[in-house]
């Protein structure tokens, strides 16, 4: 057999993917061989770990004469092998030369290492860090602003800010500049508004921690809003807008109308999505009017995780410290300070949207759902019964009806088991509970075929009615370890601990520790539930519905439901019919 080619200079093939195959001794040189005869190989960029698959190309090459002709002579070649003269022949208790020192993770007993510093600038500003190892930081401003704040202003400011975030600023001339500035550094940015927060985030390499805190500045205090940067965002809402209402599953929709329900015209009750009618209505002047009031440095914390915090507080007191917002304008601190500091008001109530799903999904094997969401005040997160609350969620669990796994994807939690087990009619079934601030809101979502609406709410019902008897030490422990199990694998993100920090910081001046918190919820009690329980009981049903809404019953039975004993709807004798 004649060789088709004689080692020609290309980049067909990379060596260094090739030594991570788990090839057998006696399968590697068949395949070499195969490669030789029909490939093209490149010996000028090859890399350390590579050596030895060189080494039996090299031999093989030797046993088959290549002429000499070949632009590699035999000596070349016999460099990348231990047997030569060149990088191959260092011995490997040696570092190869032109490569960093590499920083190994060490384990340490000092508490310091573990703990979030937290340091206030001259402005009012919180820095708060936790140092973590590795080669990239995630950075961020976290602001104390939100829908919720949006009572004298036009609904869905924050949605807007959101959108036209990390675009044109003083230094930066695009959004394109900003993100190509951040490529040097392998970086990427996001923010994301919701109804208590505000978070410009950035995650880096630590190398570049003075440009993206140089970076953050401008995006937070110097936007400059642009007619053109207004028009992209009203493009973008709109666009988020359809495809919220083409949904099959409408959470985000859901979501919406039971935080309406629940908080009546007020706080927490106020659209976190820009309503359609007001995407028209809001420009530069609405914005820098609503920054003006609420986006101050005390008002702020930048957060970080995975630097030390000395370099963070000193970058943060040079870009923070003495600088001058772009909205800072005569005309728009003549429009007066507007600041909202009143708190959330839990009133219960009813929000429902009657449409169409029959054709929401064509080609999928989604079906025709109603969805259904029964809320209860629960409590903010500074509350003491916050964390039997995540329990209790916990406890309750659920999911879709086609899920599938085992302890760890909740299969033995209560709407597993009383719910999505026994009705084989409920699509899905879902707890959760948001805690804010000062108020809080435990809910259950389910989806049925619209038919079987009344079903479902009567199961919800019970399940509520069910929390004040008696739960066995089996249910309530594994609920506890599967909360401390969410948790320390949710802190191991860095974005998620960056968030953590800043949320907590924020709100309470200070971080506890995730042990602290295991400890806690290692002390719940199954008096701890059942008393939480019957404090959820004791406030008003919060509704919220969307589809085919015929067979809902109405809120009166719903709330007759929740306070007999058996958790059951009245029971009606229509004369005529429905």
């Amino acid at each position: 057999m004649r060789p088709k080619k004689a080692l020609l200079a290309c980049d067909a093939v990379d060596f260094c993917a090739l030594s991570q195959f788990p090839l057998l001794e006696n399968t590697l040189p068949r395949y070499l061989k195969e490669l030789y005869y029909t490939s093209v190989f490149n010996f000028q960029n090859v890399s350390p770990q590579c050596f030895s698959c060189v080494g039996k190309l090299q031999e093989f090459v030797c046993f088959n004469q290549i002429s000499s002709r070949s632009r590699f002579s035999k000596s070349s070649i016999r460099g990348f092998c231990s047997a030569g003269n060149g990088a191959g022949s260092i011995p490997l208790t040696q570092p190869l030369p032109g490569i960093p020192t590499p920083v190994y993770a060490v384990v340490s007993s000092d508490d310091d290492t573990h703990e979030t510093h937290i340091t206030t600038l001259d402005n009012g500003m919180r820095v708060a860090s936790l140092n973590k190892f590795g080669q990239f930081c995630t950075v961020g401003v976290v602001i104390d602003s939100g829908s919720r704040y949006e009572i004298d202003y036009i609904k869905g400011i924050s949605h807007f800010l959101e959108k036209t975030a990390f675009g044109v600023t003083d230094k930066f001339e695009s959004r394109d500049h900003i993100l190509q500035e951040l490529e040097r550094f392998g970086g990427i940015c996001d923010c994301q508004s919701s109804r208590d927060t505000l978070i410009y985030g950035v995650s880096a390499d630590t190398k570049g921690l003075p440009e993206v805190i140089h970076l953050l500045s401008d995006a937070v205090f110097k936007p400059k809003l642009t007619q053109s940067e207004m028009e992209d965002a009203m493009m973008s809402i709109n666009f988020e807008l359809e495809n919220m209402d083409m949904m099959p599953i409408p959470a985000p929709t859901l979501t919406e109308l039971i935080h309406a329900a629940a908080f009546r015209g007020n706080t927490l009750g106020l659209p976190k999505y820009c309503p359609e009618r007001n995407i028209s209505r809001i420009d530069q002047k609405t914005l820098y009017h609503y920054l003006n009031n609420h986006h101050k440095p005390e008002r702020m914390v930048l957060a970080g995780v995975g630097m030390e915090h000395n370099k963070l507080v000193e970058h943060a007191q040079k870009y923070f410290g003495n600088i001058q917002p772009s909205w800072q304008q005569p005309e728009i601190i003549a429009m007066g300070n507007r600041l909202d500091g009143s708190v959330s008001q839990y009133t219960g109530g009813i929000s429902t949207l009657n449409k169409d799903m029959s054709n929401i999904a064509p080609g999928t094997p989604i079906p025709e759902l109603a969805h259904f969401v029964l809320g209860l005040e629960s409590c903010s997160h500074k509350d003491d019964d916050f964390l039997p609350f995540a329990v209790l969620n916990t406890l309750m669990g659920g999911g879709d009806s086609f899920s599938a796994g085992g302890p760890g994807k909740g299969m033995y939690t209560r709407l597993y088991l009383n719910v999505l087990n026994r009705c084989h009619y409920m699509y899905s079934a879902v707890a959760a509970n948001h805690a804010y601030e000062d108020g809080g809101l435990f809910c259950i979502q389910a989806s049925a075929h619209p038919s079987k609406l009344k079903d479902v709410v009567e199961a919800l019902v019970k399940e509520f009615v069910n929390l004040t008897a008696p739960i066995s030490d089996v249910e309530l422990s594994r609920a506890k370890r599967q909360l401390q199990s969410m948790l320390m694998m949710n802190l191991e993100s860095r974005a998620i601990v960056f968030e953590d920090i800043g949320r907590q910081v924020l709100s309470n001046n200070e971080r506890k520790q995730p042990e602290e918190y295991i400890d806690l919820i290692g002390k719940v009690t199954v008096e701890d539930i059942q008393r939480v329980a019957f404090r959820m009981l004791h406030s008003k049903p919060s509704v919220a519905a969307v589809g085919d809404l015929k067979m809902l019953p109405n809120y009166e039975d719903i709330q007759a439901a929740l306070v007999s004993k058996d958790g059951k709807l009245p029971w009606k004798f229509p004369l005529f019919g429905r």
